[in-house]
């Protein structure tokens, strides 16, 4: 008989006068290291740094409102528009990562336009590094979760969800597939690349290349893993391609585009003074 992974981790680091869940320490972590990557590259290239704090309002805002607003439209519409203020209910769970990459997209196109003055792929080329790593690190949150695993397995690495009531109710005594680690390696993954082809072949030089690839390595992945994913919503079980997958087709083949785009076009020529730009003060009136 195999030895399966029993996986009962408490998703609550401590609780009491405030709880904290690995969940959002994993998101914290995420956030707080991916700040100081985008602020290495904003030095090393001499942008303003008063642009860090602006793109991470606009960043976390965009991120939390539009995963919970993609899980209401793309995936339980029917039963939020019975009951809207429970849209505002966001710890009882319903975030859509295609939601918050559509209002992420969104947030950076309004911050090239009043804050950078500069193409949204210049910022795009440079936060998406940042947020492969979060992305991979918000999966391990939903490991800890007991959450969004996979069908029944066979496979020596197969997890039993023992805090799961889903695990219960479909997979009593079967391991499945431990779909948030899959994802997490494939976006660590490109996590690796992204600062590979940032920092040592300079491909932020080719607006757009960045991008282009991210878009690629998270969709992609995403779209295969989900073929061993559970539905998340009933609806899914007669679909030939499930909600996640048919949101990630655009997303991939954008990115095959970027990719295309980018090395087509000329390279632009880059200066790297490796210092926070001076900015001029305000004037007095």
């Amino acid at each position: 008989m195999l030895d399966f992974i029993t996986w009962n981790v408490n998703p609550e680091i401590f609780s009491g006068f405030v709880t904290v869940r690995w969940y959002g320490l994993m998101f914290a972590i995420g956030f707080l290291v991916g700040y100081e990557l985008v602020a290495r590259m904003f030095k090393h290239e001499g942008a303003p740094e008063r642009w860090l704090g602006i793109l991470l309002i606009y960043v976390v805002v965009a991120t939390i409102v539009g995963a919970r607003l993609g899980h209401v439209f793309f995936y339980e519409w029917d039963v939020y528009r019975l009951d809207p203020i429970r849209i505002l209910y966001i710890w009882e769970g319903g975030l859509a990562s295609h939601g918050g990459t559509v209002a992420i997209i969104l947030a950076v196109i309004l911050f090239s336009i009043f804050v950078t003055k500069k193409s949204p792929l210049w910022t795009f080329d440079r936060l998406v590094i940042a947020i492969a790593l979060v992305g991979g690190l918000i999966r391990l949150g939903n490991l800890f979760n007991s959450e969004i695993f996979g069908t029944a397995t066979d496979l020596p690495w197969g997890f039993m969800f023992v805090r799961s009531r889903e695990w219960h109710e479909l997979y009593e005594g079967q391991a499945v597939h431990p779909t948030q680690i899959y994802e997490a390696l494939c976006y660590f993954a490109l996590f690796g690349l992204l600062m590979w082809m940032y920092w040592k072949k300079n491909a932020e030089a080719r607006p757009g290349l960045i991008l282009g690839v991210f878009f690629i390595g998270i969709f992609l992945p995403r779209f295969l893993i989900e073929f061993i994913k559970n539905d998340q919503v009933a609806r899914e079980a007669t679909m030939t391609l499930n909600i996640g997958q048919q949101l990630s087709i655009p997303f991939i083949l954008l990115g095959v585009f970027l990719v295309i785009y980018a090395m087509i076009r000329p390279k632009v020529e880059l200066t790297f003074p490796n210092r926070f730009a001076d900015e001029k003060p305000a004037k007095r009136r």
